[in-house]
């Protein structure tokens, strides 16, 4: 088995891409680990430095930006960016892992061009957005305005999909956890 690839993961928010990902994190066979994000947020009660997220200043993020050493990042809003360290990606290929990245679409488009073959990307797609909009409604977690903003952003995103590599549809969990586990096992296994 090769090991040293990078799994890329992209869904809108609502999809289950955590709730995937959480399923099959521990499956020996994959040899997943998390990258660990940077970001310039304060850490919150019993987050840790280099576990949680690596916390830095914007104004050591914005020299990281300069020196071309994320493999993504985004500035959520003005002075908040997380990113992925490419020395991340490294340090995790060098211990024989594989690096399992959850990041926005846009993130997940930019990384995949990055690392070509070296990475497979998996879209996690809603049967459809009206079957997103009522699992956000039935989550009952954020306001309806917030429900339409991570709707109207959910189509842009789903309007991407194709920029993928694969399509899994979350329509029943069971099924997409074990698709998106196939596809990442026949991908680390190939050489």
């Amino acid at each position: 088995m090769e090991t040293g690839k990078l799994i890329i993961i992209s869904a809108p928010s609502g999809t289950g891409m955590s709730t995937i990902i959480n399923s099959i994190i521990d499956d020996e066979r994959l040899k997943l680990e998390f990258s660990v994000s940077a970001t310039t947020r304060s850490p919150r009660d019993g987050e840790k430095d280099g576990v949680s997220y690596y916390f830095l200043t914007v104004e050591r993020f914005k020299e990281l930006i300069a020196e071309d050493a994320f493999a993504e990042y985004e500035e959520e809003y003005e002075g908040r960016y997380y990113g992925t360290l490419k020395s991340e990606i490294e340090r995790i290929n060098n211990v024989g892992k594989n690096v399992i990245l959850d990041v926005d679409v846009l993130g997940g488009i930019n990384v995949k061009k990055l690392y070509g073959t070296h990475a497979l990307s998996i879209f996690i797609q809603p049967p459809s957005v009206e079957v997103l909009k009522q699992r956000l409604l039935a989550r009952a977690t954020d306001s309806i305005e917030e429900i339409e903003k991570r709707i109207s952003k959910a189509e842009f995103e789903i309007s991407h999909a194709d920029k993928f590599d694969r399509k899994v549809i979350n329509d029943k969990l069971e099924t997409a956890v074990s698709d998106v586990r196939n596809l990442i096992l026949d991908f680390v296994t190939k050489n």
